[in-house]
């Protein structure tokens, strides 16, 4: 049986949406997770906090750390890994969860935003795996997994959002290079990404109520991150992973359970064929 039991996760961005439900599928096997995230007080719209889903954690049978964390921080994220050996004896796995994201055009993304999306994506997911390799070098079976898309060099991927793509390219561009760099330390680095929208907090502050009445749960990413950060690390790395086809190939013919809204057609994700 495939079980996260026993083994360390350091989440970033995981007071909310994805970050949460992987936490929480790693709680319900008795994982050791910490989260990593800058929401420390309750957010006026948004739900959820480090510490409420450290407590959750617990609750769901596993141990946590919540520890606030801006992933645009190189002293900060270091003095983070630092806490969670202290606290854990070690780390078996990474989730580069934290994202920003802004779709607008050229002409209507001003630098504060280009450099917060380029800052949190594709920095914040260097440095974290930058400071945590030291400690997945000493795993039995480490993995980064981060979420972000397959990489596709069209056009129509870039138009209508350049700086977005680039930042979320970026993240996939550290999947690309440090599977390879670090295969010979038996440490997996993939990507993941959904098929379909996913009904987060990002999903409805910046897109239509139809489409989010259109995505999947969250659940989805959760059970298809779970099949990879289960799977053995030498023999699984350098994959751009569709949420859809990991569970589908773990042998998953129903995906109605997943869906916000049943029987309503389900809206495709971006960057996905």
């Amino acid at each position: 049986m495939k079980t996260l039991a026993g083994k360390t996760l350091f989440i970033t961005g995981g007071s909310r949406g994805i970050g949460r439900e992987i936490a929480m599928r790693a709680a319900r096997d008795g994982a050791n997770v910490v989260i990593a995230a800058k929401t420390s007080d309750p957010h006026p719209k948004l739900a959820g906090t480090i510490h409420s889903v450290a407590e959750e954690i617990v609750k769901a049978g596993g141990k946590s750390l919540a520890i606030q964390l801006d992933v645009r921080d190189e002293d900060a994220i270091r003095e983070a890994m630092k806490r969670t050996a202290e606290t854990f004896g070690g780390l078996d796995i990474l989730v580069n969860n934290a994202s920003a994201i802004s779709l607008t055009p050229t002409m209507e993304t001003p630098a504060k935003r280009f450099d917060l999306m380029m800052g949190v994506n594709a920095r914040g997911t260097f440095l974290c795996s930058q400071a945590a390799i030291p400690l997945l070098k000493k795993s039995a079976n480490a993995h980064i997994l981060t979420l972000s898309p397959p990489l596709s060099m069209k056009a129509k991927w870039f138009a209508g959002h350049v700086a977005y793509t680039m930042s979320k390219y970026g993240m996939s561009m550290c999947t690309l290079g440090m599977a390879e760099e670090l295969k010979g330390f038996g440490i997996a680095v993939n990507s993941l990404w959904p098929r379909t929208t996913i009904a987060t907090a990002a999903v409805e502050v910046h897109f239509p109520a139809a489409i989010l009445a259109a995505s999947r749960k969250p659940e989805i990413m959760a059970d298809a991150a779970h099949e990879i950060l289960t799977s053995d690390s030498r023999a699984n790395t350098g994959n751009f992973y569709i949420d859809e086809e990991v569970l589908r190939r773990a042998g998953m013919k129903e995906f109605g359970h997943y869906a916000v809204t049943p029987g309503v057609p389900l809206f495709q994700d971006l960057f996905v064929e």
